[in-house]
């Protein structure tokens, strides 16, 4: 069974190894904790919080030590840097209080204490800057686009029929939401490996397949689902393929629809994939639209559902050959 290069749900299945130059990871370390799992990047967000509370919390213990606060806490002629700051535990808590700005009122600096205010400043400073970019991390990876992409569905095959007497390799995508991707484009690969003229194996080569760039047609208005065509023409990959070379033939057609969230602005992108045996020869896809009282009606019951039709098993080529002998023989008549 050919392996795929992207799954249908759009994951692609490359993965990474062997890189040595890691450190190039840490140079964008906002790119890196977004791209982490939900689970490193919560183990993440908590430990930026703790060990910074726990830091300062430490220094803070730290400095009432050195300035003997500990030993005076019966003592109320003595001025400590940190009312009511007896061990390490209330020092943790002021620490909490200080970067949240929670401010109980138990716990709070003297101004005898310069290293203490100098302590304060840093904290304050440092802690918003941690809450800048935690929560920031956080945002950007709740409102990735590509969740957006859960609702852009593709229909489970390809078909392969006339349209206008020339064959055409087809599929359906359609958007599951009311709200509207702008901007829509669509694309598609065939990835298929292959070995030059000059003896050099390819792995995984890729073609692009024309699905109307030259006319624009590849911009959709993605309202309700559409049927996209690439005709098989002769600078068609599948030019010179039949029904029969179809079914032993080993490639793999990947899709890729992207535009706009109507309702973010963020660029959003869609991928499926279509093995070999995924292309059906002599279907297409029924509509899907209906006319109600004052709008239209799609039926998504049916959205992956294709219909068997009369299609010549040859390629076409062939039948553009067959249509040329045709003509040729309606405008020059040949004696038999």
């Amino acid at each position: 069974k050919r392996q795929r290069y992207v799954e249908k749900d759009g994951k692609c299945n490359v993965q990474h190894g062997n890189v040595r130059e890691t450190y190039r990871y840490l140079t964008d370390i906002f790119t890196t904790l977004v791209d982490l799992k939900w689970r490193f990047s919560l183990l993440v967000f908590i430990l930026a919080y703790a060990v910074t509370w726990l830091f300062f919390g430490l220094i803070w213990w730290f400095i009432a030590y050195c300035r003997g606060d500990l030993e005076h806490l019966e003592d109320h002629a003595w001025t400590p840097c940190v009312n009511n700051l007896n061990g390490f535990v209330s020092a943790f808590l002021f620490s909490i209080e200080t970067e949240t700005t929670i401010r109980y009122g138990h716990r709070v600096i003297t101004d005898k204490c310069p290293e203490g205010i100098v302590l304060l400043l840093l904290q304050a400073i440092l802690g918003s800057m941690v809450n800048a970019f935690m929560v920031g991390c956080m945002f950007v990876k709740i409102s990735q686009p590509n969740k957006r992409a859960e609702t852009l569905v593709f229909s489970s095959h390809a078909v392969v029929s006339l349209r206008d007497d020339r064959l055409c390799l087809m599929f359906r995508v359609g958007d599951l939401r009311d709200s509207h991707i702008v901007e829509a484009s669509i694309r598609a690969k065939l990835i298929k490996s292959k070995q030059t003229q000059e003896g050099e194996f390819i792995p995984l080569d890729q073609t692009d397949l024309s699905v109307g760039f030259e006319t624009g047609d590849d911009r959709l208005f993605l309202v309700s689902p559409l049927i996209i065509s690439h005709e098989i023409d002769e600078r068609s990959p599948f030019w010179d393929v039949s029904r029969h070379q179809l079914e032993k033939d080993d490639f793999e057609i990947v899709v890729i629809l992207e535009g706009m969230v109507e309702a973010t602005g963020m660029t959003c992108q869609a991928r499926s994939s279509y093995l070999a045996d995924e292309v059906l020869w002599g279907h297409r896809f029924p509509p899907l639209l209906s006319l109600e009282e004052g709008f239209y009606e799609v039926d998504y019951g049916g959205f992956h559902h294709t219909v068997p039709v009369p299609t010549p098993a040859c390629s076409a080529r062939q039948l553009a050959a067959a249509a040329a002998r045709r003509d040729a023989h309606l405008y020059w008549p040949i004696p038999s």
